[in-house]
């Protein structure tokens, strides 16, 4: 696992498509892999916790100082799987 987190750029997308973009982005990633995730949706401070809470990946919080909204979150080694079209919805 690499001491730089990894950075994905989800710009302004609401959060529904960033989810369902996260997920597959997280798929790829080793455990404990730290991850930060630079969204502009308003919702994000809201929807990325209860998401984290919902599969598993523990969410750490926003990046400061950051020039976007940044948000960090840990990869789970055993995310619970949610909804293949429904990111918020449990399988």
């Amino acid at each position: 696992m690499s001491a730089d987190p990894v950075v994905i750029d989800g710009g302004d997308r609401s959060c529904v498509r960033l989810l369902l973009e996260l997920r597959g982005h997280l798929a790829g990633l080793a455990p404990g892999t730290v991850v930060h995730l630079i969204a502009g949706d308003p919702a994000a401070p809201i929807d990325l916790p209860a998401w984290c809470h919902l599969t598993g990946h523990s969410y750490l919080g926003p990046v400061e100082p950051a020039a976007s909204p940044t948000y960090a979150l840990q990869v789970a080694a055993d995310p619970r799987p949610t909804s293949p079209e429904s990111p918020w919805r449990p399988r």
